[in-house]
């Protein structure tokens, strides 16, 4: 018989954090500086007309998400669920400048602050700048400065760590506010489907449904060395998490001259789809690889050699740092999109970033 635990799992319910997620932020800056596009379907890609089918979405706004369009789908698709929708290839050192003048607004709250990506932040408001006790009120303020000061819109959610904080950002989107107290947390997460938490993708759900494993809750009835066996490290933390237990700290340092993930595939790739797929995956890997050295660079790389083993590389250099797969992965494309060709297959893909920089180091905005 299996021993589930030899000592207590201890709930640290002591620190308040924020999550803060941008609603559509990129789709949505280009409707706050273009307003003839409020209102209609919007999609962040270059229109497929103009790539020969290529390219990929990187977001869209909740008008052209009713046609079930989202990102990561190819732009073909997108343009075939939505003819009528408006295609905008997107301004990522734009979208980098307004991230900087939201991460402003920030500070004045906090300096415990852990970027997610251009549109995200954890903030640890345990102790703060204006010396407010209340986390929600905090996340309100912020909202309110965010709107009146850059005219877009943020969801926030509230709790005392970053997993919930996170889960309750997207609860109710858009300009949403959702906060979650430590009695609440079980009964929240365990009325959750079990894809909604962290770690359990695409490859894992599969096998959670064979062991029955469709919400929280089932997962709370599962047997801690059970899901060990069955999972690993990500069996571990799940059971934690179910029950509310997740202590990383908002890290605000997360901080080689370059750092790069390359495939070789045995099986030459011969779709748009399998193309984008994979420099997603290597994208998100790289920037993983970042976080851990706690570095950001500013120039993106990409490899790609066909199946008669011709390499070429290209390169982009951005006036902004880059380390969040999302950024990367959207400068990748771009590469790709002006230079990728099927017609042999692709052999191996690679992304590299280099001029590299501390994550303690950041471009300074001078007031002119």
């Amino acid at each position: 018989m299996t021993t589930e635990m030899r000592f207590p799992l201890k709930k640290d319910t002591s620190r308040k954090i924020i999550h803060l997620d941008m609603d559509a932020f990129y789709a949505s800056v280009e409707e706050r500086d273009h307003p003839e596009l409020v209102g209609k379907p919007l999609v962040i890609a270059r229109h497929p007309r103009d790539t020969g089918g290529k390219g990929v979405v990187t977001t869209a706004n909740y008008e052209a998400r009713k046609f079930g369009i989202h990102s990561a789908m190819s732009a073909q698709k997108a343009y075939e669920l939505c003819p009528d929708a408006n295609f905008v290839q997107g301004n990522m050192a734009h979208y980098q400048e307004i991230s900087a003048q939201i991460h402003q607004i920030f500070h004045r709250y906090t300096d415990v602050i852990e970027p997610v990506a251009s549109d995200e932040a954890y903030l640890d408001v345990t102790e703060n700048k204006i010396a407010g006790k209340s986390a929600i009120r905090i996340a309100r303020m912020i909202q309110l400065d965010i709107w009146q000061e850059l005219h877009l819109t943020c969801s926030a959610g509230v709790s005392y760590n970053k997993f919930i904080a996170k889960l309750a950002s997207d609860f109710q989107k858009p300009r949403g506010l959702t906060v979650i107290l430590p009695e609440d947390a079980e009964d929240f997460l365990r009325s959750l489907p079990i894809e909604k938490f962290h770690g359990v993708g695409k490859k894992t759900v599969p096998r959670m449904h064979e062991l029955g494993i469709f919400t929280g809750d089932d997962l709370y009835q599962q047997n801690e060395m059970s899901l060990i066996q069955e999972f690993g490290k990500m069996g571990y933390s799940l059971y934690r998490k179910v029950r509310g237990i997740h202590d990383s700290p908002v890290e605000p340092n997360r901080v080689r001259k370059s750092i790069g993930r390359e495939n070789t595939f045995g099986r030459p790739l011969i779709t748009e789809e399998q193309v984008v797929s994979q420099l997603r995956e290597l994208a998100d890997s790289v920037a993983r690889s970042l976080k851990k050295h706690q570095k950001h660079g500013k120039t993106v790389v990409l490899k790609v050699r066909n199946t008669d083993y011709e390499t070429i590389t290209r390169r982009r250099t951005l006036p902004e740092y880059v380390n969040q797969g999302e950024d990367i992965f959207f400068q990748a494309n771009l590469i790709w999109e002006e230079l990728g060709e099927l017609e042999q297959g692709i052999r191996l893909l690679g992304i590299t970033v280099t001029n590299l920089d501390p994550l303690a180091y950041e471009n300074m905005v001078l007031p002119l």
